[in-house]
């Protein structure tokens, strides 16, 4: 099923859909512009469809079938309860109605009766997260159309809300895509096009200039697959810079497969590591985005690309890679590969780019989950305002939040070696491991004093078997912002 995704003025959204679905809170649903949308023989029973829609704590629906278009009408109650760590927008019952309720075929409108102009962002979003890019599954070629309308009292960027709800259906997209079609090559050639569209600068090291060129955490992660490892930095530099303007590093984790590496991973836990790149997603969704708005920033997005496989090339525990920071580290773990990568790329921002912030996002540590659970990205950073910042943004764009600590002098130890700098995975797994994950890519900020954010992003990039988009909304909100 392919899902033309379209969002209009409430006035346009009429038309004669097969399904309408109308979203809000019991009380916002019986407002009068929510009533004017209504056919006749709905509106009669409007009030004993929420009645019947019992929200909960996820969100509920009824629905009536009328004598004209549209055919099914479907009341979607959102929950009251929302509590100060989620979204207000309450993206997360949303997501969960459209995908629900949704026809799967024809077309469909959804109202998004929203209590605040501020919501638009973080409900447009949550209605892309629920409507797929990628498919492959037999019949299809069937497609539906879905057109979006927010009913709201205050203003809305539609066109800013449609151009980010593509990029998060993008990234997405290249989360779902299996191995045998996503490849560091295919993931490459992907950045090219998209460097192409937004008249964006790119660079692309690859395959054994890597290992050449000092790049020893994304060639030894990636030098014994079939498709070789890549660093890719795109650029964008505003028409205009300010005072304002600022230098932003975006630094992806790009594991397009991972095994495990010679530490294997095995049958129960290696399905799905065809999403250990949605780091790398949401930097290249987040980058476009940001692109497409104007960003008045210079913006970088590293994606660092690689296919953790096994065979004879393979990096082994015991081995000593040099990374592109200089600093040595002894692999006691080659599961523990995504550090390693990302290591390399934010060495590269610190050492080439000069930047302010820099920010990376990586699906990194599975202790993250239980740190911060499925839908709260965890974050560590040196900055105590870029922290409240992502925080706040997670909030305002659905894509939620919440900070780990940040206290070096606890960490260190976790990574000594007898003879190397550093080991690459925790001596302590009891000693906040997603924390000390991050402080290993801190140790190879080479020479930087400005402000550094990490988001471990391991629950809330997938959602069951498909990827989220995470990371688009709340990049670009934190680039405006800044």
């Amino acid at each position: 099923m392919r899902t033309r995704l379209e969002f209009v003025p409430p006035e346009a959204a009429a038309g004669e859909p097969r399904c309408l679905l109308i979203i809000g809170r019991a009380e916002r649903l019986r407002r009068a512009d929510v009533l004017g949308h209504l056919p006749g023989d709905v509106a009669e029973v409007w009030d004993a469809m929420l009645e019947a829609a019992a929200p909960g704590d996820a969100g509920g629906a009824s629905c009536t079938f009328g004598a004209r278009a549209p055919q099914r009408v479907i009341a979607c109650v959102l929950p009251e309860a929302c509590s100060r760590h989620n979204s207000p927008a309450r993206p997360h019952a949303i997501s969960a109605l459209v995908a629900g309720q949704a026809p799967g075929e024809g077309t469909a409108t959804v109202l998004l009766a929203l209590d605040d102009a501020d919501h638009a962002m973080a409900a447009g979003c949550a209605v892309a997260r629920a409507l797929p890019a990628y498919q492959r599954k037999s019949g299809a070629q069937k497609e539906r159309a879905v057109r979006v309308a927010l009913l709201t009292d205050g203003a809305v960027d539609l066109e800013r809300v449609a151009r980010t709800a593509e990029a998060v259906r993008g990234a997405a997209r290249l989360v779902d895509m299996p191995p045998s079609e996503l490849n560091t090559a295919v993931f490459v050639d992907v950045a090219r096009d998209t460097a192409a569209h937004l008249d964006a600068e790119i660079t692309v090291l690859e395959g054994e200039e890597l290992g050449a060129g000092g790049f020893g955490g994304l060639w030894g992660v990636g030098k014994a697959a079939t498709h070789g490892p890549a660093l890719v930095i795109l650029e964008h530099t505003p028409a205009e810079v300010d005072g304002d303007s600022r230098t932003v590093c975006l630094v992806g984790k790009g594991i397009v497969y991972d095994t495990g590496g010679l530490s294997i991973k095995g049958k129960d836990h290696m399905p799905g590591m065809k999403g250990d790149m949605g780091g790398a997603a949401a930097v290249l969704g987040a980058f476009t985005a940001a692109v497409q708005r104007g960003t008045r920033h210079r913006v970088y997005a590293l994606l660092c690309l690689a296919e953790n496989s096994v065979g004879p090339e393979s990096t082994r525990p015991d081995d000593i890679l040099t990374l592109y920071s200089g600093k040595t580290v002894e692999v006691n773990n080659t599961d523990a590969e995504g550090r390693l990568v990302l290591g390399d790329g934010v060495a590269y921002a610190t050492r080439h780019l000069r930047p302010d912030v820099v920010i990376d996002v990586a699906t990194l540590t599975g202790a993250q989950l239980i740190a911060t659970g499925h839908r709260h990205a965890a974050a560590v950073s040196n900055d105590d305002a870029l922290e409240a910042l992502a925080v706040k943004q997670g909030r305002r764009t659905g894509d939620l939040v919440h900070p780990l600590p940040y206290c070096p002098e606890f960490f260190r130890k976790e990574f000594k070696s007898k003879v190397a700098d550093l080991k690459n995975s925790v001596k302590d797994r009891m000693n906040a491991q997603s924390s000390c994950a991050a402080q290993f890519v801190a140790e190879h900020l080479v020479d930087f004093e400005g402000r550094w954010l990490h988001l471990d992003i391991a629950g809330p990039s997938g959602d069951g078997e498909l990827g989220t988009g995470y990371g688009v909304a709340l990049l670009d909100a934190i680039l405006e912002a800044l």
